[in-house]
């Protein structure tokens, strides 16, 4: 049903009325120019400074990969020069490999580096010289920044290369905590703790590591047939498999 005008108001009342509805527009449009006043100073105060920190998330993000494609650069070019000292050594051009290392040694990346280091302490030993190479391994596994496994195999040549000069102490000393099942370099080092103990005159802890090494999955078969053959001796029987050893054929893991 339609609603009828309300007749009953007086004329005051009803200019009453019409002022209050003109004041309550009145008011929302200073309402509302206040808030706009509020965003304007909002802006000026804040709107610079929001605009500079974008800058400087922006320029950090292009200097970030700015950073990434050098790396990427330096890798290649150190891969490049790696490739090219491998080259020279595979020729048997010892000392021109070994020179060809050094600038990777001076400014390489640290896998670039350390490689370098490993290759030419490898160079090193080829020319007979233990002790450039002892250098050369004890500097790779010195450095925080090496990749771990180098740092291992580092430690592991370096006390190879001067066994002989080693007491046995020293040998388990520094080869023991990668001489046990589940290190990468289980089966290296482990023989070399092994044949440390004999020279100690321990042959059960040499037996028993023997064995140990030879049942190790991660062994290489080559390792672990010479190992095995050690094991014997101390009288250790050290195959878990005999079926397995006994169906190889003639010459395999040689």
């Amino acid at each position: 049903m339609a609603l009828t005008p309300d007749k009953s108001l007086a004329p005051d009342d009803k200019r009453a009325r019409a002022a209050a509805a003109q004041n309550d527009v009145l008011l929302r449009e200073v309402d509302d120019a206040v808030r706009q006043d509020q965003y304007a100073d909002a802006a000026r105060r804040y709107g610079r400074p929001a605009l500079i920190a974008v800058v400087v998330v922006l320029a950090l993000f292009a200097a970030y990969l700015f950073w990434n494609s050098r790396q990427e650069a330096a890798r290649e070019r150190d891969s490049e020069a790696l490739v090219g000292a491998l080259d020279q050594v595979e020729r048997g051009n010892l000392a021109s490999g070994a020179t060809a290392l050094d600038p990777l040694i001076a400014d390489g990346t640290d896998g670039a580096k350390a490689a370098a280091q490993m290759l030419k302490a490898g160079i090193a030993m080829e020319q007979s010289k233990p002790d450039d190479a002892v250098k050369l391994y004890e500097a790779v596994a010195a450095d925080g920044d090496a990749p771990q496994a180098l740092r291992d195999l580092a430690t592991i040549r370096g006390v190879t290369a001067r066994y002989d000069r080693l007491a046995p102490a020293d040998v388990i000393g520094r080869l023991k905590p990668l001489a046990v099942p589940g290190n990468a370099w289980f089966g290296p080092a482990g023989e070399l703790v092994a044949m440390a103990y004999l020279d100690q005159g321990n042959t059960a802890e040499a037996g028993a590591l023997f064995a140990a090494i030879a049942k190790d999955k991660g062994t290489s078969e080559t390792l672990r047939s010479r190992i095995r053959q050690m094991a014997g001796l101390l009288g250790v029987d050290a195959i878990d498999d005999v079926d397995t050893v006994l169906n190889r054929p003639q010459g395999a893991g040689e």
